[in-house]
C-alpha cells in the first residue's frame, strides 16, 4: 500500500475509457477527474486522480506513440507520481504504440521504466489465457471486434499484437510472489510483460505485485485492472454510490458499433412516440458542416416541444474514413452531432446527457466548452456517471458508454432509471 500521498495520472486512448477508469478510483475514495484540457504544471494535488484523453486508438502509429508520450510527460509535470495507461479491453487500436509512447514519456524521469500489460476485464467477459485475449471464451478476432469498422483486431495472440513483449502467468500466491515473478520476467532488456488473468482475484494479485515494483512500473489495462490498481495504490475506503435523476435525457449515438445501434433502436421502439424525439441526419447532411445547423433547426421547429427523451443518432451508413479533405468522415459526423446537441440544449432544459461512443462524446463536450468531468460512479458496470464542470452545461449529469458494452436493453434501462418512471410509462399511459 502506498497510501493517498501518491497522485495518479490516467492516460486513455478514448474518452469513455478514461471516464470508466476514473470511476474505479472514485469508488475507492479517490478524488477523480477527467481533464478535458491539459492539466497545468503542479496542479494535481496529493491523493488526486486525473485522467487525460489522447484519442490515440484509431490514430496513425507514430501519432499514437507521440501523443501518449506527451500525455505522460504532461501528467508528470502536473504532479502525478503513478501512471496508468487505459487501453481497450479487446486490444483494439494502436496498443503497442501507446505502450511504447508511455515508456518513452515515463523514462524521462524513470530510465528503468517497464510496462505491465493486462487488458482482462472478467466482469465483461474479457480474459487473457495462455497469452491470448478472449471474449466470453472465444478468440477476440472471431467476435464482432474482428470486424470493427474502425479498429478491427485480426488475432487473439498477444505476442503478435504486442511485438517484443514477454508473456507471463502468475502462480496463485501473494503480491510479493507476483512481484518476484515480474522481476524475473523483466530480466535483461525486456520492458513489456503481458500477464494472463481470468478472474478478479488474478487482477488483485497482479495489481499488488505492480505496486511493489514502485514508480518505474506502468500498469496498462482496461477497467478491470484499474479497479485493482485503485485498491493497491490506496488505503482509502470505498465511497458512497452516486445517484442521479432527470426530467429530460438527451442520448447522443455516435458509435457505429452494432451493439450501440441495437441499444438505441430498442430505446426508440420501447417508448411511445410522444415521449421520444429522434434527430438522425442523413449521411449527406452529417458530412456537411455548413448546413447541419439549418437541418437541425428545421427539425426542432417542427416539434411542439422537447419530450423526455431526445435521441441524436449518426447515420447508419458507414462512410469511407477519408474524404479528401483535412477531416475524416467520423470527425465530421461527430462535429455535426455536437452541433445538433448544442441546439437541443439551447432549446429547453436538459438534465442528463448520455453519450454513446468516444469520438462523439469528445466532440460534444468540446463544443460545450467543458473543462473537466467530476467522476462520481458507474450507473452500470463499465458505464460511468459524472458531473460536467465548466462551459455552457456546467453541472449537467453525463453518462458515457463505449460502443460494444451491454445488452440490447442497457440504454433503455438506464434512461428509464434516470427519469421519473411514473411519468415515463413505457406502455404509453399518461401519468
Amino acid at each position: 500500500m502506498v497510501g493517498h500521498a501518491a497522485s495518479v495520472g490516467i492516460v486513455a486512448d478514448d474518452l469513455t475509457g478514461a471516464t470508466d477508469s476514473a470511476v474505479q478510483f472514485a469508488r475507492d475514495g479517490w478524488a477523480a477527474r477527467l481533464a478535458l484540457t491539459p492539466p497545468a504544471e503542479g496542479s494535481v494535488a496529493e491523493g488526486a486522480v486525473v485522467a487525460v484523453v489522447t484519442d490515440a486508438r484509431a490514430a496513425a502509429a507514430a501519432t499514437a506513440r507521440a501523443d501518449t508520450a506527451a500525455a505522460v510527460v504532461g501528467l508528470r509535470r502536473a504532479g502525478v507520481e503513478r501512471v496508468f495507461v487505459k487501453i481497450d479491453s479487446t486490444m483494439r487500436g494502436t496498443v503497442i504504440d501507446q505502450v511504447n509512447g508511455a515508456l518513452e514519456g515515463w523514462s524521462h524521469e524513470h530510465p528503468d521504466a517497464v510496462a505491465i500489460v493486462c487488458s482482462a476485464y472478467p466482469a465483461m467477459g474479457r480474459t487473457i489465457e495462455d497469452g491470448h485475449i478472449l471474449v466470453n471464451g472465444a478468440g477476440v478476432h472471431t467476435t464482432s471486434v474482428g470486424t470493427d469498422p474502425v479498429t478491427p483486431v485480426s488475432t487473439s495472440d498477444l505476442r503478435e499484437l504486442l511485438p517484443g513483449s514477454v508473456p507471463l502467468r502468475l502462480r496463485p500466491g501473494s503480491a510479493e510472489d507476483g512481484a518476484a515473478a515480474l522481476r524475473e520476467a523483466l530480466a535483461g532488456d525486456t520492458r513489456i510483460v503481458v500477464v494472463d488473468a481470468s478472474t478478479d482475484a488474478d487482477l488483485k494479485q497482479l495489481a499488488g505485485a505492480i505496486a511493489l515494483l514502485g514508480e518505474r512500473a506502468i500498469p496498462v489495462g482496461a477497467a478491470g485492472l484499474a479497479v485493482a490498481m485503485a485498491s493497491a495504490w490506496s488505503d482509502a475506503g470505498t465511497s458512497e454510490p452516486a445517484t442521479a435523476s432527470a426530467r429530460r435525457v438527451v442520448v447522443v449515438v455516435s458509435s457505429l458499433h452494432d451493439v450501440s445501434r441495437s441499444q438505441a433502436d430498442h430505446l426508440l421502439e420501447s417508448l411511445p412516440d410522444e415521449r421520444v424525439l429522434l434527430l438522425a441526419p442523413s449521411l449527406a447532411d452529417a458530412l456537411d458542416p455548413s448546413t447541419i445547423a439549418e437541418w437541425a433547426s428545421a427539425r426542432l421547429a417542427d416539434a411542439a416541444g422537447l419530450p423526455e427523451v431526445v435521441v441524436i443518432a449518426s447515420p447508419t451508413e458507414r462512410p469511407a474514413q477519408k474524404l479528401g479533405g483535412a477531416s475524416t468522415a467520423p470527425e465530421l459526423i461527430a462535429s455535426s452531432l455536437a452541433t445538433v446537441t448544442e441546439l437541443v440544449l439551447g432549446r429547453d432544459r436538459v438534465d442528463t446527457l448520455m453519450l454513446l461512443g468516444g469520438e462523439g462524446a469528445r466532440a460534444v463536450l468540446d463544443r460545450l466548452g467543458a473543462e473537466s468531468l467530476l467522476v462520481l460512479d458507474a450507473i452500470r458496470e463499465g458505464i460511468p456517471l459524472a458531473r460536467l464542470e465548466g462551459g455552457k452545461a456546467d453541472g449537467m449529469t453525463v453518462v458515457t458508454k463505449a460502443g460494444g458494452f451491454g445488452d440490447p436493453n442497457t440504454v433503455h434501462d438506464i434512461v428509464t432509471e434516470l427519469l421519473d418512471t411514473e411519468r415515463l410509462d413505457t406502455e404509453g399511459n399518461a401519468p
